[in-house]
């Protein structure tokens, strides 16, 4: 019986892993449909974001049946419950780069991102994907060291979003309210998806250790 239980948490974490790369999916083509104006991809980012809500009531489902008839306790229980925060979060994710795909599909036939703030929203999206790339690979291993070496990433993305608030407001901006608008919540999209990745990698941290990563880490 414990052992059959051990096999549906293994398959938990095998599907948050692969939510993970549905993700990764969403957060490289909605960055394409950004930067080149594209609305076919970006139509494909926001159907195909239907296939990670169904992704997450399949984790959803089968947490709850563990909760309910196997009655985990300790490092099980942890575990499950993590699981449900885990996948929220991931949708999240989802949903954010869903976002950056409607900003895109907006100001078709042009590119939402004008020449002056493209390198820096350029290395956000790329931040960001790598992190979530990352992120899959910490779920599937629980790889407490790369968990934990994941928050220096989320320090790239820290400045790069106040880089890109400095663009916004300097004199040289000539691109109008509208586009300052798209930049701004475009920065604001790639910076959460970046605080998600942390906070599931943190999460696996708990799982794994018991401990919050500070105290881990430290």
């Amino acid at each position: 019986m414990r052992e059959a239980f051990h096999d549906q948490l293994d398959s938990m974490f095998n599907d948050l892993a692969g939510i993970c790369r549905l993700v990764e999916e969403s957060v490289r083509l909605s960055t394409a449909a950004l930067l080149t104006g594209d609305a076919e991809i970006a139509e494909r980012v926001i159907s195909a974001d239907a296939e990670v809500d169904r992704a997450r009531e399949r984790v959803e489902e089968t947490a709850f049946s563990l909760l309910s008839l196997q009655q985990p306790v300790a490092g099980d229980l942890r575990t499950v419950v993590a699981g449900l925060r885990m996948v929220s979060e991931l949708e999240r994710m989802g949903d954010l780069s869903v976002h950056v795909a409607k900003i895109a599909r907006l100001r078709v036939p042009h590119v939402a991102v004008p020449d002056v703030a493209r390198p820096t929203i350029s290395r956000m999206a790329e931040v960001a994907e790598d992190m979530v790339t990352r992120v899959s690979h910490i779920i599937r291993t629980r790889d407490v060291e790369a968990a934990i070496a994941l928050s220096h990433a989320d320090e790239e993305m820290d400045q790069l979003r106040r880089t890109s608030f400095t663009e916004l407001l300097s004199a040289d901006w000539t691109h109008g309210v509208e586009a300052a608008v798209d930049i701004a919540l475009l920065g604001r999209y790639y910076e959460r998806i970046a605080d998600h990745a942390v906070s599931v990698a943190n999460r696996v941290v708990f799982v794994v250790t018991g401990q919050n990563p500070a105290a881990v880490g430290s």
